[in-house]
């Protein structure tokens, strides 16, 4: 596994980053999994209220081997930010955790929020909200999404902790 790398000394590292290769999210995400520091290759979700590819993700091997070791994927969503619907539960948490998944990061909600802290996978959204999704089949899979106003790309890689959640091109 790889050594878990410090938002902070990152930032401090890059904050003269002036080719976009390093991006910071914005303050807004609230921690709900059990692993408040995870990292990982991203792979991209887009819906918006329906999270038919929310499931189909988690559901799906959430970890690439490498020479040095398994590494756990993050899995992050553009929900389009829509406090409306939860799109991940208390069953789709469990599935991410069992499946390998090093984090998720929803640009949305969440629900189950008790049964999501006891999972051990990093789990960051903007709320949680009681109600489900309609599941319309809808969104697109491994696309770059804007998640508040920052591009992430499929095979980007997050980097979160305590401090914050950032992004980079390439494994730090």
């Amino acid at each position: 596994m790889t050594k878990h790398l410090a938002t902070c000394d990152l930032c401090d590292a890059y904050k003269n980053d002036s080719s976009g290769d390093f991006r910071v999210l914005p303050p807004v995400f609230r921690d709900f999994g059990q692993q408040r520091r995870f990292q990982g290759p991203v792979q991209t979700v887009k819906c918006f209220e329906d999270n038919t590819l929310v499931k189909a993700a988690v559901d799906s091997v959430g970890y690439v081997d490498t020479p040095e070791g398994r590494v756990g994927k993050v899995l992050v969503v553009d929900g389009g930010g829509s406090l409306r619907r939860a799109l991940l539960g208390g069953n789709l948490g469990a599935a991410a955790a069992r499946n390998g998944w090093a984090g998720v990061v929803i640009d949305g909600c969440v629900r189950d929020v008790a049964e999501l802290a006891q999972q051990p996978v990093g789990i960051r959204a903007l709320a949680s909200m009681p109600l489900p999704t309609e599941k319309r089949g809808e969104g697109q899979s491994e696309v770059a999404v804007q998640v508040q106003g920052v591009w992430v790309r499929p095979g980007d890689w997050l980097y979160a902790d305590e401090d914050g959640m950032v992004i980079s091109v390439k494994p730090l």
